[in-house]
């Protein structure tokens, strides 16, 4: 259930004058724990900005291929040093490009 900003800006208020988050949430009809979000988030809230990550992917779309066709052989290992990311994220990208390729281990 999503709460109006009114009802998040008045439990702080609330709070911060002293009131305890218990009775906070009993007189505005909240669980206690979305009382301790709203406090931790505090400001990220009045801007909309949800918790979490806000950057974008971490591997650049273009320079993954330019790697990829340079060398076709190279494992997620190599491929995750090279961009100095974790080789899942690596994988992650690459399923998102749609690229597939099965090594050939007879070397």
């Amino acid at each position: 259930m999503s709460y109006s900003k009114d009802v998040r800006r008045l439990v702080i208020k609330y709070v911060e004058g002293g009131g305890s988050k218990a009775e906070a949430a009993r007189i505005y009809g909240v669980s206690r724990g979305r009382v301790y979000v709203w406090l931790k988030l505090g400001d990220k809230l009045e801007t909309g900005k949800r918790p979490g990550p806000q950057q974008g992917w971490k591997v650049d779309s273009l320079a993954l291929q330019r790697a990829i066709s340079a060398r076709p052989d190279a494992r997620l290992k190599e491929l995750g040093r090279q961009f100095e990311v974790h080789e899942s994220t690596i994988s992650y990208a690459l399923k998102r490009l749609r690229v597939s390729h099965k090594k050939n281990m007879a070397v």
